[in-house]
This record gives C-alpha cells, structure tokens and sequence, in this order.
C-alpha cells in the first residue's frame, strides 16, 4: 500500500536491513539479468486495432485491454481472445475467469509466464514484463490505472536497457544492494497495486454502509414503522452482498497463505531469471565442448558442480516465499479488519432486530391480556342479559304484581355480574393469564 499503515514496502525494507553481509555479496555478484527487458507494443506483433487509429475491421470477441509495462509505456487496444493467449501464454479457460459470467469471483491464479488477477472490478493479466488491463476505460478501473503510472513513471526503453546493463557491469555497495533487495518484482508490484485499489474500495463501501447503518437503526428502535423496516431489509441485503465480496477476496488471499507452491509459482521474475541462468549454462556447455575437447572431463566435472550448486541455490530461493507472504498478509490482515466492521453492524442490526421482535412481543401479550379482559366483561354482561331476558318472556309470575320490586331486581342482578366479573378477573390474575 505505500503509505498506509501496513505497507509492505516499509516491512520488507526493514527485515533485509538486518540480513548479513555475506547475503549483500552473493546478490552483488550475480550476474543473471535482475529484470526481463521491456516487451514489444502488441501492435508491432501483428494487424491490431489501437485505441487510437481506425477498425479495418471488428474482430468477434475483441474487447478492449490495456498494455501497461515495466518501463511506463502504455497503449489501449482492442484484441481478440486468441492475440491475448499468444501474448500472454494462458489458457483459454482463464480469459473465460476474466469474463462477465465469472465477474463476482475472485482469483489470483498462478501460470507459467503469467498471474491471472480476477479481484473485484480488476480483471488483469500479469507477467513479468507487462500487465494486460481488461476494460480500463471504466470508472471503477481508473483508479487502478492511475497508480500503475504513479508507481512506473514512462521512461524510455533503450535508456532503461542500458542502466540495466551498466548496473550489472559495475560492483554494487552494500546500500545499493540492500535496495535491489527490498524492491519488490514488477509482478508483485502490480499485485499490490491491485490489492491496495480492491481494499480501498471495499473500504470505501463499508464506511458507507457504517454510515447509513447506524441512523436507520437507531430510528427504527424508537419507531416501529413499515418504512423503517424497508430500510433496514435493504441496508441487510446490501450487507450480505458486501459481505460476500469481502469474504471471497479474503478466502482467495488465505488460500495463497496456505500453500508454499502456489506462492512460489507466483515469483514470475524469479523464473525468468531461471530460466536465463539455465540457458547459460547450457551455452557455457556447448562453447567448452567445441572450444576445449581434450578437457572434457574436467570441464564435465566442473559443469556439473555448477549446475549442482545452482540447483541448490534455485531449490533455496524458491522456497522463500516471505516476500509474497509478507505483502499477502498485510491486506488480508485489513480484509480481515473490514469483516469484522460488517459482522459488528450485522450483529448490530440482529440485536435491533431481537429488540424489535420484544417490542412486538410486548404489544401482542398485551393486546391479548385486553382481549381477555374483555371477553370475562362480555361473560358477566352475557349473564345479566340472559336473567333479563327470562324474565322478559311472556309468562305468568307473582312478582309482576309485586309493586316497586324492578327497582330492587334490576341492581341485585348488576350487583351478581359484577361480583362475577371481578371472580372472573381475579381467577385470571391468579393463574397468571393477566400481568399484576
């Protein structure tokens, strides 16, 4: 990240500014090539359309990508599927990874000459010479660009070449070395360009979803609304799905971390340098054969214990995978950090959810204690209409000649309802079906 708190840069910096001297030597003295010489434009390898000169005519499935190399050079150009597997050494199957089907997806795939970068809105291809941009015309894909010049200011490629090659010639101090150290491969460069863009913008999304969280929350506690509830059922949608994006991003970078020989295939300088230093020596091996046949078995002897201890060295440097491992782990330890902050209002809005649910709780029990208070004032009024009505029947009885007893009658029987309804009540509160 360069400037933040966990950039690796300043870490990696400081751990080979403790290594030995002896280490500072060995790199002083090698003399494979320390980077691949700046790649070809892909318009001069074949009729491409450029960005910026005319279509002859449209290739099916041509999109547009981005070159962007070591040197700062850079060209916008739209290629076919097939231009991007020569170019590039991929398989099909990966620019099927970089497509609109696998878009939600996140990959960081290791190939022979290439890492197949699928994070968030960054579909990339990237090699130890270049990195191919897939839509770099979009919003979200600027930024991206934007710290790619930051990071590789253009310079000229012959004038590059030749800093290269005078670097190589002369001795290197002991300062100098330490710095070709701490720098980081070109391909690991741009990875972290792209780690730094993705968690940047996730951040950015999460600071908003805090943002918009907490007020709808704490409004909804206070008002039990329909319109509050659609709120908070969209915020929660809307964290499910950022929670996802984090968490396959974060599960791609620990799945990295926990396997050696996947990080080990990403070192794409280091097989290059490989490479050359194999190439060598089996050039070294023809020379001696032609220029020295008397020797050959001194030459033999002493080929091969070259070769032996550049086997070790190679077995060495490609277990050393700290570099990678340093710079994977500081931003799986921020994804880390911005899971957390989604899972804290996820927990948030499940406690305010719980609280609401007693709330409703609350209001149901009571609308039901108020029902059944009704219905026991229902069965004692019930009682006195049935007692009226009786005697309301057409019927012969002594008391209707009974002069002033309806006056006496009707309260006694209101009196006896309500002497019932309060039995009623209290057997209700005594078995506790109504709150004290």
């Amino acid at each position: 990240m360069g400037k933040g708190p966990l950039s690796f840069r300043r870490l990696s910096s400081i751990r080979h500014r403790k290594k030995g001297s002896a280490v500072k030597d060995d790199s002083a003295q090698t003399s494979a090539p320390s980077s691949p010489p700046p790649p070809l434009p892909i318009n001069a390898g074949g009729p491409i359309v450029g960005g910026a000169g005319k279509a002859k005519k449209k290739t099916g499935g041509a999109r547009w990508w981005m070159r962007f190399d070591r040197t700062g050079a850079m060209e916008v150009v739209e290629c076919d599927k097939s231009t991007i597997i020569k170019r590039a050494s991929v398989p099909a199957r990966d620019l099927r990874i970089l497509g609109p089907v696998f878009s939600h997806s996140s990959n960081i795939l290791a190939r022979e000459k290439a890492i197949v970068v699928n994070l968030e809105v960054i579909k990339a291809i990237v090699t130890a010479e270049e990195v191919l941009l897939l839509d770099p015309l979009r919003p979200e894909v600027l930024p991206f660009v934007e710290r790619l010049k930051q990071q590789f200011p253009q310079r000229n490629g012959t004038e590059t070449a030749l800093q290269a090659s005078a670097n190589l010639q002369s001795p290197l101090d002991p300062e100098a070395a330490e710095g070709l150290q701490s720098e980081l491969p070109f391909e690991f460069q741009v990875l972290e360009i792209a780690l730094e863009v993705v968690c940047s913008f996730v951040d950015k999304s999460v600071a908003a979803l805090e943002t918009e969280a907490w007020p709808v929350l704490d409004e909804l506690t206070k008002n039990v609304s329909t319109e509050n509830l659609e709120y908070v059922r969209s915020l929660k949608s809307n964290l499910t799905r950022l929670l996802a994006r984090v968490q396959k991003v974060r599960d791609e970078l620990e799945h990295l971390l926990d396997d050696n020989e996947d990080m080990a295939d990403l070192y794409l300088t280091r097989k290059w340098i490989q490479n050359q230093q194999t190439e060598a020596i089996l050039a070294g091996t023809a020379s001696n054969s032609i220029v020295a046949p008397a020797h050959n078995t001194s030459n033999l002897h002493r080929l091969t214990s070259n070769r032996s201890a550049s086997m070790v060295t190679s077995s060495t440097e490609e277990d050393d995978v700290e570099d990678l491992e340093m710079l994977l782990e500081a931003y799986f330890m921020q994804l880390e950090g911005m899971r957390n902050k989604i899972l804290t209002v996820r927990e948030y809005i499940d406690d305010t959810e719980d609280y609401v649910n007693i709330q409703l709780d609350n209001q149901r029990n009571e609308l039901i204690q108020l029902q059944l208070t009704l219905t026991i004032a229902s069965f004692a009024i019930a009682a006195e209409t049935l007692l009226a009505s009786l005697f309301g029947m057409n019927i012969p009885c002594p008391l209707y000649t009974t002069h002033g007893i309806f006056g006496y009658f009707v309260w006694s029987v209101t009196a006896f309802c309500i002497v019932l309804f309060m039995v009623t009540l209290g057997y209700a509160r005594w078995k506790k079906l109504l709150g004290s």
